[in-house]
């Protein structure tokens, strides 16, 4: 694959040439040459630790260079280590955490650090009257002086543009941008992406989901293990080879599901009737079989995350019954759940899940400390630590020690740490909820793998996923839900896949969904077809 610096038709406005960065005897960047031309958006992927961050602290002033290295914009070399000479040049980073004040205004915010004064004070008419026209060329709904704590996270998202837009920004770093936004306020985010690029604004683009990439990028890239792979483009991009490029193995294996599929002849092990809360949840029944893999799809706000907790105990319900192999049970807490084995992985693992600032092994044990003191109420620490050994081991959890503190660890590696503490409680059904969210394309794949592997043990798994592709290629069944309801189900036959058209058509209430309509989404390209 050709090096994306040379045999360009255009000029690019950003090259990064030879770039190393090493940090005591770890080298994070080797040699990486990476370029950016004006009015295109140029995708920037790999596994996490691949090294997409380092590279882009290096260009926005964060970090200096090794020696040898060099950042070039329109041709001119600009000094690394330098945040202030990087926003002189245009540069502009809008990281996944976003970085506003929620008690100051969107005007206020945009021109912080660099206000306009009069007499030493901020002159708030002026930082008001300077957003105003910036805002009205993003087509944003809200005004200046609105407090950025009364925004929604996809209007805050543009008040991160428009700050950037406020220092004249000509190349815009955007780092998973969607990650925490509705489908709409997607939709209205890559609106602005096209206005961007046609003002002849640079954007390079990190995200993990591959239907992004394909929908928006002119150019990918592709790191790993700190090292350039290669640059596709836009007509070359398919998903077999960008996870060839990210993993260093084909698709063949990507969503692996050789478990046993048991609807028709399988035995029943969880069934929910009439589960409501009254609000958002209405009277909503099903069943989950032996060594089954059923998925929950449905827009954003259609209740999915609401009926989970409501079956695991964690809000209080209006009506309904949970039955666990024959059984009915009393769920009224999340700790009922898991005595009677239904475990809930949570879709917020960093606020919800784990204990950040404790270490892997604690985080493992922490749902089975009462078995480890059952002798006069002493913790036997080695049984624990026995276990998180195996933790790492059996689900591949990249770390130097289990006493590392699970905040340090990456989004995967964090998904992984959180899915060996809910396996430690032996559960017979596991819901998980959005499993693989913020996590990169490796791990992605080894979650799917974990799942295969629970269901060929017999556990029943719910999954609850927002990328259709995967809950297509990973599920047996998908119950649909739409405002509250279960709206209906898609299975796959003995001879096709899941309809990805009929779950869509289902989410959105356009017409009845048949289950028997052929395969929407290709495996080599994953695009409609």
């Amino acid at each position: 694959m050709a090096n994306p610096v040379a045999g360009s038709d255009t000029a690019p406005v950003l090259e990064m040439r030879n770039i190393s960065k090493t940090f005591g005897a770890i080298k994070a960047l080797k040699d990486v040459s990476f370029s950016v031309k004006a009015g295109e958006l140029h995708a920037l992927m790999g596994e996490n630790g691949a090294g997409k961050s380092t590279l882009m602290k290096v260009l926005s002033g964060a970090y200096v260079a090794d020696p040898g290295g060099t950042v070039l914009v329109d041709g001119v070399p600009i000094a690394t280590g330098n945040p202030k000479a990087a926003r002189a040049h245009g540069i502009a980073v809008i990281y996944q955490e976003l970085s506003l004040a929620p008690n100051l205004t969107v005007a206020e915010n945009m021109f912080l650090g660099d206000e306009p004064s009069r007499f030493g004070l901020v002159d708030r008419r002026a930082v008001s009257r300077a957003a105003r026209p910036i805002l009205e060329r993003l087509g944003v709904s809200f005004s200046p002086a609105t407090r950025v704590s009364a925004l929604s996270l996809g209007e805050r998202q543009l008040v991160e543009i428009a700050r950037a837009l406020s220092g004249q920004a000509r190349i815009i770093v955007m780092d998973e941008p969607t990650t925490s936004l509705t489908t709409r306020e997607a939709e209205g985010l890559f609106k602005v992406i096209h206005q961007l690029k046609s003002e002849n604004i640079a954007i390079i683009y990190i995200s993990h989901r591959m239907e992004e990439i394909y929908r928006l990028a002119d150019r990918c890239s592709v790191l790993r293990d700190g090292s350039y792979v290669g640059m596709l483009e836009r007509e070359e991009l398919s998903a077999s080879r960008l996870v060839s490029m990210m993993v260093g193995r084909d698709l063949s294996s990507f969503y692996k599901k050789e478990h046993y599929t048991p609807k028709q002849e399988g035995e029943i092990i969880l069934s929910v009737r009439n589960m409501s809360d009254g609000e958002t949840v209405h009277d909503c029944s099903f069943d989950v079989y032996r060594g089954e893999v059923l998925g929950i799809a449905g827009l954003v706000g259609s209740g999915r995350t609401e009926l989970a907790r409501l079956i695991y105990g964690a809000d209080r319900r209006t009506s309904g019954t949970v039955t666990l192999n024959g059984k009915q049970l009393a769920i009224n807490s999340p700790r009922d759940a898991l005595d009677e084995g239904i475990a809930y992985l949570t879709e917020d693992r960093k606020a919800l899940g784990l204990f950040l600032d404790m270490s892997i092994t604690q985080n493992v044990n922490i749902s089975v400390l009462a078995e480890d003191a059952k002798m006069a109420g002493i913790v036997n620490f080695k049984r624990g630590q026995s276990r998180a050994d195996k933790a790492v081991e059996s689900l591949s959890i990249r770390t130097r020690s289990t006493a590392t503190n699970a905040g340090s660890l990456s989004g995967g590696n964090q998904q992984k740490v959180l899915l060996a503490r809910l396996l430690e409680t032996a559960p017979k059904v596991i819901i998980l909820d959005e499993p693989t969210r913020g996590v990169d394309v490796g791990a992605k794949s080894e979650i799917y793998r974990l799942i295969d592997e629970l269901a060929k043990r017999g556990i029943a798994v719910v999954m609850i996923s927002s990328e259709l592709p995967e809950i297509v290629g990973v599920a047996d069944r998908v119950l649909v839900m739409r405002e509250g309801h279960i709206a209906g189900e898609v299975a796959a036959s003995r001879t096709e896949p899941i309809d990805q058209e009929a779950v869509m058509t289902l989410s959105t209430g356009a017409t009845a969904a048949h289950s028997d309509a052929p395969f929407a989404i290709s495996p080599e390209t994953g695009k409609s077809r």
